[in-house]
């Protein structure tokens, strides 16, 4: 079976919505598009269509405080009280950059997945119509406990790359979003991508879809802030992602030894799977890293991507359901890397 195939065999049988890149240092190895981007229209797919990545664009946002520490106008190791002008009553004084950017922290996340399955109830006491910049997040976490000790383990927090989209936003005296439109996106060449608000959609932005138990279905327009944060939530299509790994590997974002840092894995969190700054890296047996990759799981939007160091190779999904990335990534995987890392 070969690659086109073997995408279209699971496309079909996951009912998959979205668009799928696969490159190597020399060539387009597929790029395929299914479903719709808006289906009351009936408009397809295609591989110019914007897409909501979730939690994939916490990337931007640890490139972005890499960059600021790259100027000399962070560190590393900065604390929290020492670079953010806000008041946090019940988090630990020893909180540093590095600790939010590995999730380490220990501080309280505003959706705990330990604790919490349903996104929308966010929602009830803080529309997310409201939501359109990063302070109005601050109130489903400001004045909660810390959930462990600084540095402990590893926890996935949502809440602490928000925090650190307010120190860029602090240290850059720009608002977030138009610093990693100007310093990560227009540098990268990205010009397709970018934080859209759910009511003031450019043209050709695929709507997130979320099938119902009954055969229905309905858009995400209600179950996810009306703009994303630091901690997900920008469009992106699938050549700028892949322009995106092209510029962070080529050094074209930050220097090669802030790269590297940006790289390193930092935390192990268990098997070979390791977390650097904003980023997941997989090693093989031989404790090489295999890949560094980015996901994001809402409500009507599921995203892969994933760098493949040994080959130079890209993989990007993109989709528009909640489902169905996951299971293309691994089928890509299994059908070209796999095979030639054997």
């Amino acid at each position: 079976m070969n690659l086109t195939e073997c995408i279209l065999n699971v496309a079909k049988s996951k009912e998959f919505s979205g668009t799928v890149l696969v490159k190597n240092e020399k060539e387009v190895l597929a790029e395929l598009s299914f479903g719709y981007a808006n289906r009351s229209d009936e408009l397809n797919n295609n591989k110019h269509t914007r897409f909501g990545i979730a939690s994939g664009c916490k990337i931007f946002t640890s490139i972005a405080i890499c960059q600021l520490v790259e100027e000399g106008k962070l560190s590393f190791n900065s604390k929290l009280k020492d670079c953010l002008d806000v008041d946090f009553p019940n988090f630990d004084d020893e909180v540093t950059i590095h600790h939010l950017l590995t999730h380490t922290s220990g501080i309280p996340d505003y959706f705990d997945e330990e604790v919490m399955d349903d996104f929308e109830e966010l929602w009830v006491d803080n529309p997310m119509y409201r939501i359109r910049s990063l302070q109005r997040f601050l109130p489903l976490f400001k004045f909660q406990n810390m959930k462990f000790k600084v540095g402990k383990r590893f926890h996935y927090n949502n809440a602490g790359y928000i925090v650190l989209g307010l120190i860029v936003e602090q240290a850059s005296q720009r608002k977030f979003d138009e610093y990693v439109q100007e310093c990560i996106f227009h540098r990268a060449g990205m010009k397709d991508s970018g934080y859209f608000e759910f009511d003031a959609f450019p043209p050709n932005t695929a709507l997130g879809y979320i099938e119902q138990d009954d055969g229905t279905w309905k858009t995400n327009i209600y179950s996810l802030p009306v703009k994303g944060g630091a901690d997900g939530g920008a469009f992106v299509t699938v050549n700028d992602m892949d322009k995106l790994w092209e510029a962070l590997m080529n050094n074209q974002l930050l220097g090669k030894p802030y790269t590297e840092k940006m790289l390193t894995p930092h935390v192990h969190i268990e098997h070979d799977d390791y977390y650097g700054y904003g980023v997941w890296i997989k090693k093989n047996q031989n404790s090489e890293v295999l890949k560094y990759h980015v996901l994001g799981y809402d409500p009507g939007v599921n995203f892969h991507s994933g760098y493949y160091p040994e080959k130079k190779m890209k993989i990007v999904v993109c989709s528009n359901k909640s489902s169905g990335a996951h299971d293309l990534m691994q089928a890509i995987e299994g059908e070209i890397i796999e095979k030639r890392f054997e």
